[in-house]
């Protein structure tokens, strides 16, 4: 059942954009409709990850599109945010799968790696012939990643990497781990490492029983005494900034993401509401409170567009700071998890099924509100910066 998605644009926002962000936009938007939306319920359904599509979107250039150079697309950071968008429209999971390989993957190799480790991995992973992972979280440290546990220690020409990660998007199908560790040698400091999950010592065993984020591969990863060459080591990481760096990437693209998962949530119960007949055999958007909720939706999808707008340009022009991105991705994740229950109870009973993407959403968007910094911990970021305080 459901609906055919229609644009979701109150404030004439694509007069904002030039004709190649346009351009991005439908290109990314026809290959959701096409590829993803008729398969990603019974993905979803089933725990599975659509691998199928990989060599696709590696050949329409969607990993690593905002990087320039090794295979990779060179958009702009508007063309950029505006596919994380139109995938997340699709799906979190999806959505999230993408930004792991471009955000936390080929962006660290393309920001700290030397140049052997870009030439030698970036076109593969660009073309999806190679996908990754990024290990920082652990099992006891997820806001507080200063805490990690895992150890790096040179030996010879050799680093032994010791340690578990949790909560890996795509763990169990990655080529590569970026391996976040401290070094015993450098007073435990904070280094990345290229890790082939093929090396003996490194296991990865998916997460089961998962209620959100299911059409994604979700891992524990445990290295115990895993050997890698010491050309491995990321040499331009240093410090726990340099993963910080990595997950801002990701965050800018949660921002826009979260647009579209809400624009899905709020297309689909406009057009429900208009067709659902309820009382004088008239539709239920002609009620007073089923039209204060849609009101609800269209402005805060109108006033989080603005927002991602302005970071992207910010970015592109170099001044993006975090703690704007930690408000626009605080603020849109919220704005698209409480648009999409409002749309779960315009649907009423309906909304629960898979008939409708809105209950799908919903439970991804718990997750997205957790990761890549928790809505709690922005607002913390944020006060800081205001006060000049830090309270955590």
């Amino acid at each position: 059942m459901g609906f055919k998605f229609k644009n979701v644009d109150f404030l004439k926002f694509d007069s904002l954009l030039n004709e190649d962000e346009r351009m991005v936009r439908d290109t990314a938007r026809g290959f959701i409709e096409d590829n993803l939306i008729p398969i990603i319920e019974g993905c979803y359904r089933e725990g599975r990850f659509p691998r199928e599509l990989v060599p696709l979107m590696g050949e329409m250039g969607f990993f690593g599109a905002n990087l320039h150079g090794y295979g990779c697309a060179g958009m702009s950071n508007v063309e950029y945010g505006i596919v994380m968008q139109e995938f997340e429209r699709g799906d979190s999971g999806f959505r999230s799968f993408v930004s792991v390989q471009s955000a936390l993957v080929m962006y660290p190799i393309y920001t700290f790696g030397s140049e052997e480790q870009k030439q030698k991995w970036l076109p593969e992973l660009a073309a999806g012939r190679k996908l990754g992972c990024f290990g920082l979280t652990e099992p006891g440290f997820g806001s507080n990643p200063g805490g990690m546990t895992t150890r790096a220690r040179k030996v010879g020409d050799e680093y032994v990497l010791t340690g578990e990660k949790m909560w890996i998007t795509s763990g169990t199908i990655a080529d590569v781990a970026i391996i976040w560790a401290k070094v015993t040698e450098e007073d435990d400091k904070v280094r990345g490492f290229l890790v082939e999950t093929d090396r003996p010592g490194f296991k990865a065993d998916e997460v089961h029983g998962k209620w959100s984020l299911r059409a994604s591969v979700t891992a524990g990863l445990s290295l115990q005494e895993v050997k890698i060459p010491a050309s491995n080591l990321l040499p331009g990481s240093g410090g726990l900034k340099s993963p910080l760096m990595c997950l801002n990437q990701a965050r800018y693209g949660i921002s826009w993401g979260a647009i579209g998962a809400a624009m899905a949530c709020y297309d689909t119960a406009l057009q429900y509401s208009l067709m659902r007949k309820q009382f004088r055999n008239e539709p239920i958007a002609s009620h007073q409170m089923i039209q204060e909720k849609l009101v609800w939706m269209i402005s805060e999808i109108s006033k989080a567009q603005l927002l991602s707008l302005h970071a992207g340009r910010m970015k592109d022009a170099g001044t993006l700071t975090h703690e704007i991105i930690s408000l626009a991705k605080r603020n849109n994740v919220w704005m698209a998890l409480e648009t999409a229950r409002m749309a779960r109870d315009i649907l009423g009973g309906n909304g629960i099924t898979e008939d409708y993407p809105i209950m799908r959403h919903m439970m991804n968007l718990e997750s997205v509100k957790t990761y890549e910094g928790t809505h709690d911990i922005h607002a913390l970021i944020i006060g800081a910066h205001i006060t000049g305080i830090p309270a955590f």
